[in-house]
């Protein structure tokens, strides 16, 4: 069920939010989490199945870390097995078979098992493994409820898409979250910005991005290649940040609060930058229990390097069983080595010169996030480059960027710089000044300009237009 369908709107939203916020304290955990389970169930109930057994696992191996204390090496050492191999067998089971088909190895019996992808399992297993893990170093404590527990990894509205949430940020609030209709209209609001994201731009770049990169790569010209290029590097990131915001308003909504997982990544003055504000959530649980346990970089330079490629090997093979995904986060990999080697403190901050360097080499790892194959890949990137045999007369940009096109990558622009919080803080200086009538207007902004987008938003919904989500595959 996508959070941008009729049918989560108008009828799974209105009952969830009865059930989390109408019924009494001592129920309302219990009746999230099976509503949860039917969120996640909706379309192919036996995944459930999956998500439950996940749950009882990793609730028991906790309740044992607990007992046995910090020196608990086995039960985590199960834990890791158990989830790894759950995300590797319904992951990469296809991946695997497929390339030992292609080198003649292949084992027809087992070769021909179909595994289909249980949504969001990349981000629960990865909740559910630092949760024991995080338990085991003292950080929490084990939940003793099993309920609660299964609330904490099933939880709707950050189970498909993220964030990636620690169980110690919301441990206190499962036990007991505050409410209050100021948290409630400030989660409306940002459920609303979130949806614009999604339905107004990330849609309507969807729709330019698949037909460029649909397009033999021997027409492209260079105008087109980086015409369809933007447009994916502006679906990905109001498709995937709409979707955290829509996360991050339904939580306030119910009484959550999720850590931001967006910081305008596209502001970036370096690769290293775009990390530190790109899904921040996968970067600092990859940081906190692969990177630093590898060494980090206390061990050498080389020691160092070793670890950043090894995180991003892992990183890109997270996001998808395909080569694409594997080249695209060992290339992220290269040049944050690079950057260390240039600049040797890799915290050190970049000129702004550095935007239009890391921006270009972002754009071009989405060229190989998004292509079909590294074939596909690399005659994109040849024609960006003006190195294709694309000569513009039969396909040229022209023929995608019509008025609304053009106008959206205008507020993608827009809304990849962060005016928004400056604007905030520009209001909180007038409003420290006593500037009532220009407060008063700025309110009725607030509130207008998310009615307006929601309004927007359900028009394009009604219309039936395209609504792809692109970490469904994940």
């Amino acid at each position: 069920m996508l959070f941008s369908s009729p049918t989560f709107l108008f009828l799974f939203l209105p009952v969830a939010l009865a059930l989390g916020l109408a019924l009494p304290r001592a129920l309302r955990n219990s009746a999230l989490f099976l509503a949860s389970l039917l969120f996640y169930a909706w379309g192919e109930p036996r995944v459930a199945l999956v998500m439950l057994a996940s749950i009882a696992v990793n609730w028991a191996l906790a309740l044992w870390v607990e007992a046995r204390g910090p020196r608990a090496r086995a039960p985590v050492a199960i834990a890791l097995v158990f989830n790894l191999g759950l995300l590797g067998f319904y992951k990469y089971w296809n991946f695997l078979w497929d390339n030992l088909a292609a080198l003649g190895l292949s084992v027809p019996t087992l070769g021909a098992v179909s595994v289909s992808l249980p949504i969001g399992i990349s981000f629960f297993t990865f909740q559910a493994l630092s949760y024991v893990i995080d338990v085991q170093r003292g950080q929490a404590r084990a939940r003793r409820n099993p309920l609660d527990f299964g609330l904490y990894i099933a939880l709707f509205p950050q189970l498909i898409a993220g964030p990636i949430v620690r169980y110690r940020d919301v441990a206190g609030q499962i036990a007991e979250r505050s409410l209050s209709n100021a948290k409630f209209a400030s989660g409306v609001r940002r459920f609303a910005i979130g949806l614009g994201k999604k339905m107004l731009i990330a849609n309507t770049c969807a729709e330019a991005a698949k037909s460029i990169f649909g397009l033999d790569t021997a027409s492209l010209d260079a105008g087109t290649a980086w015409l369809g290029a933007l447009c994916y590097t502006a679906q990905i990131y109001f498709d995937f940040s709409g979707y955290s915001d829509m996360a991050i308003g339904l939580g306030r909504m119910l009484g959550f609060e999720f850590l931001e997982n967006f910081d305008f990544p596209y502001i970036a003055r370096s690769v290293t930058e775009f990390w530190r504000r790109w899904h921040i959530s996968l970067s600092s649980w990859f940081r906190d229990y692969l990177y630093i346990p590898l060494g980090g970089n206390r061990g050498g330079r080389a020691r160092t390097y070793f670890n950043l490629f090894a995180v991003f090997f892992l990183c890109g093979l997270w996001h998808g069983a395909k080569w694409n995904f594997v080249a695209w986060g060992l290339f992220h990999g290269a040049f944050l080595v690079l950057e260390r080697i240039v600049r040797g403190d890799a915290r050190g901050r970049a000129s702004w010169l550095g935007w239009p360097y890391a921006f270009v080499v972002v754009v071009c790892g989405w060229v190989l996030f998004n292509a079909s194959s590294l074939e596909h890949a690399l005659g994109f990137l040849k024609a960006m480059f003006g190195l294709g045999s694309g000569d513009g007369r039969a396909v040229h940009a022209g023929l995608y960027l019509e008025p609304l096109l053009a106008t959206t990558l205008a507020a993608a622009a827009l809304g990849s710089t962060p005016w928004l919080p400056a604007l905030q803080r520009w209001r909180e200086r007038r409003r420290a000044r006593g500037d009532d009538e220009l407060e008063r207007g700025l309110e009725v902004a607030a509130v207008a300009l998310p009615m307006l987008l929601l309004v927007l938003s359900a028009a394009r919904l009604s219309a039936g237009t395209f609504n792809p989500f692109i970490y469904f595959r994940f």
